[in-house]
């Protein structure tokens, strides 16, 4: 799915972006351009973040969306 329209960036690039060692958006932001323009994907990109590193207890909407 596509969490930043404005660089075309999807979720399964912002997990591998995270799995590389990106923590944070500012992460996001120098290696995807993630939040650059709009801004409005900030937290979505967010919740990848997230998920990936383990810090959200309960699936996200982005998960349950996915099942």
């Amino acid at each position: 799915m596509y969490v930043c329209v404005c660089q075309a960036v999807t979720d399964r690039q912002i997990r591998e972006a995270a799995e590389s060692g990106a923590r944070t958006l500012k992460d996001l932001r120098r290696d995807l351009g993630v939040t650059r323009d709009c801004g409005r994907c900030a937290s979505c990109a967010h919740e990848c973040l997230k998920e990936v590193h383990g810090q959200q207890g309960k699936p996200s909407k982005l998960m349950r969306m996915a099942a």
